[in-house]
């Protein structure tokens, strides 16, 4: 009877040791295998790479007590166009929309004189802050919603300087597993862009970008809203905001989220240094500045985006030239060339040609006299 019941339990001891066994194989099988960060669109011997790979790993161990930062002030900043997206499609995402919005979309909208502007804008002219005062103004009346409506609505056109590319196809593949690599270890993620605050905040929602960043983690130019109906009051305190009213754009201007005001809307909106910051332009160097001064309390690093691929990219700088100057202001450069392993979605190209003269000239848009 005892030799039975030992038999018996041996038995089920085998059973259950089995049944752990395979239990372990299917976990073990079922496992995805650990891939390296930054190794997707990355190439496999980016320096770059393997410099941010270090520097995560080092400040998110709370054993480095040298090293170490509170996940409250993991904060990295990053530019918009050119940064995080294309901008060379032939120029920004936000010329090429005030563009489309004069001359095709809604010409009855906007004035004979913006209709000359948009019409005589080419390749080498001059993205400063007297344009941004006639996007303003383009888009005069349109409600705040209407506003990031069209927006999105532009990104679907294509764009002619690539093939099978809508605008709203412009993230940069690798700027976008490496957001999605810093959201994973607890940073929080802001655009701080020259562009239109609205109108970054629907190119940022519409992308690969949206699961990282929130609205509120946008900053970008301000054109000025007001309540409709009290658009020409000067003072918003002069009269109360009801139920079911409506925010318009009056078609002024407030200020040009570049260069200093980069640094000043980081102070006034986050309130804290970053500890990282990327750009791609000399625009982005005071937000990068500010970031890595020596009285950051953490260590911090700025990284410039060079666009030095001309055959998968629009990209004209020269790498040793544009890595030199960043290295002596203490950036660290990235080549779009040699450190991106894929810029665009598959089946994204070069067009022959990136700027195609408009059908329309300015002298034609010009009222009869």
């Amino acid at each position: 009877m005892n030799r039975d019941k030992n038999t018996n339990l041996t038995t089920v001891s085998i059973f259950v040791l089995l049944l752990v066994a395979v239990i372990l194989i299917v976990t073990i099988c079922s496992r995805k295998p650990e891939t390296t960060p930054l190794s997707e669109y990355w190439t496999a011997d980016s320096t770059v790479a393997q410099g941010l790979r270090d520097y995560v790993s080092k400040v998110t161990d709370p054993d480095d007590a040298a090293n170490f930062i509170p996940v409250k002030d993991r904060i990295a900043v990053f530019d918009m166009d050119g940064t995080l997206v294309c901008e060379t499609y032939y120029t920004y995402y936000d010329t090429m929309m005030f563009i489309e919005f004069c001359l095709n979309d809604h010409p009855e909208r906007v004035s004979d004189e913006l209709k000359e502007i948009a019409a005589s804008i080419r390749p080498g002219y001059v993205a400063d802050e007297m344009l941004a005062r006639n996007f303003a103004k383009a888009y005069a009346g349109l409600t705040v919603e209407e506003f990031s409506e069209y927006a999105a609505l532009f990104g679907q056109k294509e764009t002619a300087s690539f093939e099978n590319m809508r605008y709203i196809d412009n993230a940069y593949l690798p700027m976008v597993e490496l957001v999605k690599y810093l959201y994973e270890n607890e940073f929080t993620i802001y655009v701080i862009s020259g562009t239109e605050r609205t109108t970054t905040r629907a190119v940022i929602a519409n992308s690969p970008y949206k699961d990282y960043v929130t609205p509120n983690h946008v900053i970008g130019t301000d054109f000025e809203v007001k309540q409709k109906g009290y658009e020409d009051v000067a003072a918003n305190i002069d009269f109360k905001y009801s139920i079911g009213d409506e925010l318009v754009l009056t078609g002024g201007f407030i200020q040009k989220n570049l260069n200093a005001n980069k640094s000043i809307y980081i102070e006034r909106e986050i309130g804290q240094r970053p500890v990282l910051a990327f750009g791609n332009s000399g625009s982005d160097t005071s937000m990068m500045n500010y970031t890595i001064d020596s009285r950051n309390p953490y260590p911090a690093q700025a990284y410039m985006i060079v666009a030095d691929d001309d055959v998968r990219e629009w990209g004209t700088q020269d790498w040793a030239v544009k890595s030199e100057e960043n290295l002596a202001k203490g950036f660290i450069p990235v080549s779009m060339k040699n450190d991106f392993a894929q810029i665009y979605p598959d089946g994204i190209t070069k067009a022959p040609e990136q700027y195609q003269e408009p059908e329309q000239s300015s002298e034609e848009l010009k009222p009869a006299a």
